[in-house]
């Protein structure tokens, strides 16, 4: 509520009076062009920046006032450019060893991958080298999804991946968000109509401030609207991105 961030505490704020709120386990689209402050937002969520005024409250609860480390876990975050580190897959998905084999599995059947994985001749232990370059740009999604769900993190914030990504996995992906997700709470910052229409909520940002809120059926038929635009334009296709840049 009323967030506001500065990065090194100077310059413009690239978060401006930023409030919404959204209900556990729903999904809320954030889009909006590059620089409009979808990635200021997950930066404040994780703290890695601190907030100049306003708070943001979890099940409410200020962050602020949660250890660094105990907020971190309660949160996960799967990134556009899914970065996986080498080591063997076993040890990605679980660092600290708090789950057992079949928990593992268990993830990974949830997200597709557990026929790739079973495959492999180590299968568990499969060796994934640095960036995760042995294995495809959605398959590295798919393992930070099953990662995401190894740790039952009441919030996710994911950073949807669309380029480089063939089809089949695409599908793979959207059908984990919806049914292996469908409890938790997820920002999921969206690059096409398809993936914003099935969130409960969109929220439309611009110049670091929130400029429309709501369930994206309501949005699209609003006249005049921001979101109704871009869901227009997005049928001749291109990304959300660079469809409000077009609006500008």
């Amino acid at each position: 509520e009323g967030a506001v961030m500065r990065y090194g505490g100077r310059g413009q704020p690239v978060l401006r009076s930023v409030s919404f709120t959204i209900q556990g386990g729903t999904k809320l689209g954030v889009v909006g062009r590059t620089g409009a402050g979808k990635s200021s937002l997950a930066a404040a969520l994780f703290r890695l920046v601190e907030l100049d005024q306003g708070f943001i409250r979890i099940d409410g609860v200020d962050i602020a006032s949660i250890g660094l480390l105990d907020l971190r876990r309660a949160m996960a975050i799967v990134p556009q450019d899914a970065q996986l580190f080498a080591g063997t897959l076993r040890s990605f998905l679980d660092p600290f060893d708090e789950r057992s084999d079949d928990e593992v599995w268990g993830c990974l059947r949830q997200v597709r991958l557990d026929t790739m994985v079973s495959a492999q001749p180590q299968q568990l232990r499969m060796v994934l080298t640095d960036n995760g370059d042995n294995l495809s740009a959605g398959q590295r999604q798919l393992v930070c999804l099953a990662r995401v769900l190894l740790r039952r993190a009441k919030v996710i914030v994911m950073d949807e991946a669309t380029a480089s990504m063939d089809p089949d996995t695409d599908a793979l992906v959207q059908t984990a968000i919806r049914s292996q997700f469908k409890h938790s709470t997820m920002l999921i910052v969206a690059h096409r109509i398809d993936t914003v229409m099935m969130c409960d909520n969109v929220m439309v940002m611009d110049a670091g401030r929130v400029v429309e809120f709501g369930p994206p059926h309501t949005l699209s038929e609003k006249s005049g609207g921001m979101f109704r635009r871009l869901s227009h334009e997005m049928e001749t296709g291109g990304s959300l991105d660079d469809i409000v840049v077009a609006n500008e």
